[in-house]
């Protein structure tokens, strides 16, 4: 049977979830036969380098890097990423043609020491990669110590299990697609943890000049989470001046409005300023850009300077 299109994803568990998720709606919106969709797995240099924090080392493109360059080579046609990994601006050529439906964007404790994070004992160490997570867990309590956690969600369950820290935050999304979703010790409010931007959520990245390939991804986009992403992106590209600044937002679409609440903090969590937005859907670029300002005036230079 031959091969109609090749999805490109990174090897992970996670990743090769989110890859068949995309091979399984586009066979059933089309009605081709999976086997005409094939999967390829390519190593990232996220995925290669584990000993130092990505903002160390050059941020989101880690992730994405190699899966653009194989796009833009033709050695696939359809990029398969998780959203927040991706940069806001794109390699010439390409472009994010198509989200699929978002899951859950609020993040778990995972933790076999206390049933939350104000009850974890003063000085617990928390492991985390995220500079946004670990700016908001020292946001909530200072005493809290944080150390680097790498790796795919399996390895990180396992860190906890064998006491490399109490505590850990993942993604319930995530979580969900794995079937883990049993660990988690609590579900954090969205009030207290801001999502990443793009938490949740999968996007599609074909040519720009591939048309065919674009129609086909455009019949399972999902219309409210494109939106959404919208916002939030172009709110992260007037921010993405500093890799090293957490940042966090969320927005939502309730019938013909979208409602948007942005976050900056330092990274030992000691300062933090916060945006909200509302308007109709088309405004959604509009409203995001204008959120990222005020942060950006709110923050002032020193806030990104380190």
């Amino acid at each position: 049977m031959s091969i109609l299109l090749r999805l490109g994803t990174r090897g992970s568990p996670l990743a090769l979830a989110q890859a068949r998720e995309t091979q399984a709606l586009l066979a059933r919106a089309h009605d081709i036969a999976p086997e005409r969709i094939e999967i390829r797995v390519i190593k990232t240099s996220g995925d290669i380098i584990r000993d130092r924090p990505l903002s160390e080392v050059g941020g989101k493109g880690l992730f994405t890097r190699e899966i653009e360059r194989a796009l833009a080579d033709g050695e696939i046609d359809i990029g398969v990423h998780s959203a927040k990994d991706m940069s806001t601006l794109l390699p010439d050529g390409l472009v994010l043609s198509a989200f699929l439906e978002r899951e859950d964007v609020r993040d778990a404790l995972i933790s076999p020491k206390a049933a939350s994070i104000a009850a974890l004992p003063l000085g617990a160490v928390i492991g985390t990669a995220a500079l946004r997570r670990q700016a908001q867990v020292k946001h909530l309590r200072p005493d809290l110590n944080t150390i680097l956690f790498r790796g795919n969600v399996e390895t990180r369950l396992r860190k906890i299990a064998e006491g490399e820290a109490d505590a850990t935050l993942l993604a319930v999304a995530g979580l969900k697609r794995l079937g883990l979703l049993d660990h988690a010790t609590a579900i954090l409010s969205e009030e207290d943890f801001l999502p990443a931007i793009g938490q949740g959520a999968i996007g599609l990245e074909t040519r720009a000049d591939d048309g065919e390939t674009g129609r086909l991804v455009a019949g399972i986009d999902h219309r409210e989470t494109h939106l959404a992403l919208t916002l939030e992106r172009a709110f992260l590209r007037v921010l993405d001046g500093s890799c090293r600044t957490p940042i966090a937002g969320h927005a939502k679409v309730a019938g013909e409005r979208i409602s948007f609440r942005g976050q900056i903090l330092k990274p030992d969590g000691s300062a933090m300023h916060e945006a909200t937005r509302s308007g109709g859907l088309a405004e959604a670029e509009a409203l995001g850009r204008s959120a990222g300002e005020e942060l950006r005036s709110a923050g002032g230079p020193d806030f990104f300077a380190g």
